[in-house]
């Protein structure tokens, strides 16, 4: 979105158009509406702005249920926005560590600023992009006061080296006072540097040498002050400091993000947690240091597939320890054991047969198990599952999981059931 087309949607007429346009959900709808709203005399501008945003508040809804309803969004912004049951859980932790006020560095859409004001937190957003930052600015309007936005470098709004957290200031004649207010809190500095390249649509990943803030920035704020740094999950180990709690979080799932909690923030003796949310509960799992794996086994009556915040935390062998299970192989992420047990922290699967992994041999236990509807999960093998598929004969009327992967030198395949 450019700035021409926000301008022309933040207007009375815009919204109201924007409210009557309504549910945009497909590609299809989205070329019926820009012909029907061009032909009915609205600027290119603003028809972009009103069909681009009701279609993204459609998209929306998997992150921010019916709040997307009212809110703005640009498509880049939307991707790398924290979804808003995982935004609850920051405002959480910051509320039980005793802070009042969050400084939001990098605020994007203003989707953890949200559920910071929701949690009844003062907030100052702050976003060096000016569209994202009126964005946001529109996304915050609710809370008021109590939720400043503006545009500016995070670099600029808080000076670690002096140790005070510096909010941005306002243009109302009580900023005076409100700063001094806000220094009388205990605050804490939200910071999610730019991973990607700029821009509002298509973006690409950029390596930590030209995050903005850098790296070295972050983790000075992070010394000075309560900190989170909300980061992406695969960030290489080396770069996270000896002195912080790294948080891996998955989310129905997928692991989405990894959160370096410092100060007041951290919790006391935890630095490695895995926190799971999933179906409307959170189960964590945590240590003061990366685990130490639990002994290879042979394969046994279940195999246990840890949640991937566990395996990117390397706690498999605490997850292993709770289910009484051993490594299949102790360069592959499965566990196995003969206990009917599970966990929050894997998934598991009761196993049917065994064979080498090939088509052929696979196909036998296919006809001779019945089986029609079949889940591939591949780990340790290079392979594609999609075109294996093609490869399998899924005649029958029974479904089953078909876990391929090493133990040892071996290729194997089990066919097994979800638990």
């Amino acid at each position: 979105m450019e700035m021409s087309e926000l301008s022309a949607l933040l207007t009375r007429d815009g919204l109201a158009l924007l409210d009557e346009v309504g549910e945009i959900a497909s590609s299809a709808e989205v070329a019926k509406a820009v012909s029907r709203l061009r032909a009915a005399g609205h600027s290119p501008d603003l028809v972009s702005a009103v069909v681009g945003q009701a279609h993204l508040r459609v998209k929306a809804r998997s992150k921010f249920g019916e709040f997307a309803e009212r809110m703005l969004f640009t498509r880049a912004g939307l991707e790398q926005a924290t979804r808003l049951n995982v935004a609850t859980l920051h405002a959480v932790r910051m509320r039980q560590a005793g802070i009042t006020a969050v400084t939001d560095l990098g605020c994007g859409i203003g989707g953890d600023s949200l559920a910071f004001a929701g949690a009844g937190l003062r907030v100052t957003a702050v976003d060096a992009d000016a569209v994202t930052a009126a964005i946001a600015a529109y996304n915050l309007a609710p809370f008021g006061e109590d939720a400043a936005v503006r545009q500016g470098l995070a670099e600029d709004a808080v000076s670690a080296s002096r140790g005070d957290v510096q909010l941005p200031r306002t243009d109302s004649a009580d900023s005076s006072a409100r700063s001094a207010q806000v220094r009388g809190e205990r605050s804490a500095v939200w910071l999610d540097p730019a991973r990607r390249t700029a821009g509002h649509s298509e973006t690409r990943r950029l390596s930590a040498s030209d995050w903005s803030p850098s790296p070295d920035w972050c983790f000075q704020v992070a010394r000075e002050h309560p900190t989170g740094i909300k980061l992406g999950p695969g960030l290489d180990r080396d770069l996270i400091p000896d002195d912080v709690e790294a948080q891996w979080v998955s989310a129905d799932g997928s692991v989405v993000e990894l959160v370096l909690w410092s100060g007041a923030l951290a919790r006391e003796g935890i630095r490695r947690a895995a926190l799971v949310v999933a179906g409307g509960q959170t189960h964590e799992l945590t240590a003061a240091a990366d685990a130490e794996d639990v002994p290879v086994r042979t394969l046994g009556a279940f195999v246990h597939e840890p949640d991937g915040a566990v395996i990117r935390a390397r706690l498999i062998g605490d997850a292993g320890r709770m289910l009484d299970a051993g490594m299949l192989d102790e360069r592959i992420a499965y566990l196995t054991g003969d206990k009917p047990v599970t966990s929050p922290f894997v998934q598991s699967f009761r196993v049917r047969d065994t064979m080498p992994a090939h088509p052929k041999a696979i196909n036998s236990a296919l006809r001779a198990n019945d089986i029609g509807r079949l889940e591939i999960k591949k780990r340790g093998m290079d392979i594609d599952p999609a075109a294996f598929r093609k490869k399998l004969a899924l005649q029958g009327s029974q479904e089953a999981t078909l876990i391929l992967t090493r133990v040892g030198e071996k290729r194997i395949a089990i066919l097994a059931d979800r638990v």
